[in-house]
């Protein structure tokens, strides 16, 4: 079992900055490829950023692609996502995922493969 712990979100307004982590317990999150979803009011959950288990690859979703940075930190069991020049349209729930094991590049955004899920935290732009 794997229990995933999500904060650093917050209000913010556009242009700004914000950094969301995502703390494992219960299994290094070593093991499988996480990431990062979010869901705005009315809409599905969608695929923001993925990382493999070595934090070798890479993907983002081409809406966040040049702003948004995912990375690993192995030894405090964490997988962070930097947020910059954020704008109004990147207001939703984040949830951290992960679980996957992963084959192509497409399987990241595959909600189904991802067996653990945290309980989000809330990212709001102002304009």
């Amino acid at each position: 079992q794997v229990q995933l712990v999500e904060s650093g979100g917050g209000l913010v307004q556009a242009g700004g900055s914000l950094r969301l982590s995502c703390v494992a317990s219960g299994r290094t999150m070593g093991t499988y490829a996480t990431a990062w979803f979010r869901q705005a009011p009315g809409k599905e959950r969608e695929f923001v950023a993925g990382i493999n288990r070595s934090g070798a690859d890479i993907y983002y979703a081409d809406s966040v692609k040049g702003r948004f940075t995912i990375s690993r930190d192995s030894a405090k069991n964490t997988v962070n996502l930097q947020m910059n020049s954020l704008k109004p349209e990147d207001t939703a729930l984040y949830y951290c995922a992960t679980g996957a094991r992963p084959v192509y590049m497409s399987d990241y955004a595959r909600r189904e493969l991802y067996g653990y899920w945290g309980q989000g935290t809330q990212v709001t732009v102002s304009s």
